[in-house]
């Protein structure tokens, strides 16, 4: 009987043991208290850059606008130069309903730093202690390819306008409403910048080990493929020069990747 009891005690605190969660782990209800609490920062971060766009609205429409007045001023169509690059509204709300568009759309993009780095805060809780060093070089990292990708998207967008006019055939004049212009702009830019994010994704899956450097180079083919698939998907304006200016990055990208996860793997 002695022995049993001693026994007794050794048994029920392995059980404790193995029912204990590991340290650093987290339950279901603290992943989702967490996922709030970063998504509210996000929100917040996003109402406030709103605001700042909202009271800069007038020289960015301006900004936004130069591609198509470079087009018309260069055009020898008369009536494209007689309307003076001038975008026309059919509604009475459709002006207010535009600056708030717009505004959102910018608060969006100047607000990318933020939710980029909440959304690795939000990823560092799985990571072990040696990757998450990495965190803070992945966020900073992620906010410069975003605002690259941006700015490609800025100095491609009057070829693709150029060209989405031109493909419409003589005899037709455009006449844009300013809420599908400026959200082709801004979605022209948040797509290519999103985009451009892609290689720390490959970069992070070599050196958590679940995908392999060989592997990415093994599947080099197929990734061509997806590449383009993606390009052309991407591109609102689905022209050639859109497409290059984004498909030929996104694999320069992958093969950069690709070294990068190796180097830092070693």
């Amino acid at each position: 009987m002695a022995v049993t009891e001693q026994q007794e005690p050794f048994t029920n605190g392995s059980a404790a043991a193995e029912e204990a969660p590991e340290p650093g782990s987290m339950t279901l209800f603290e992943h989702l208290a967490e996922l709030r609490n970063r998504i509210i920062i996000c929100a917040v971060a996003v109402v406030a850059t709103t605001i700042l766009a909202w009271f800069f609205y007038g020289p960015a429409i301006q900004f936004m606008r130069h591609p198509y007045c470079q087009f018309v001023h260069l055009h020898p169509n008369k009536a494209l130069t007689k309307n003076d690059c001038q975008l026309f509204i059919t509604g009475p709300i459709e002006g207010f309903t535009t600056r708030l568009k717009v505004s959102l759309y910018g608060g969006l993009v100047l607000a990318a730093p933020v939710w980029i780095l909440q959304l690795w805060r939000f990823i560092t809780p799985g990571l072990k202690k040696s990757e998450k060093r990495y965190i803070l070089p992945f966020a900073a990292a992620a906010t410069c390819l975003f605002a690259l990708g941006v700015a490609v998207a800025i100095f491609v967008f009057p070829k693709a306008l150029r060209w989405l006019i031109l493909v419409s055939g003589p005899g037709i004049v455009p006449i844009f409403r300013p809420s599908q212009y400026f959200t082709l702009y801004v979605l022209m830019c948040l797509v290519f910048g999103l985009i451009f994010i892609y290689p720390l994704i490959l970069v992070a899956l070599e050196l958590t080990g679940v995908v392999p450097s060989a592997r990415w180079r093994k599947w080099r083919r197929p990734a061509i493929v997806v590449l383009a698939a993606v390009a052309a998907v991407a591109t609102p304006s689905n022209d050639p020069i859109s497409f290059m200016a984004l498909a030929i990055p996104m694999y320069v990208f992958y093969e950069l990747a690709i070294v990068v996860g190796r180097v830092l793997k070693k």
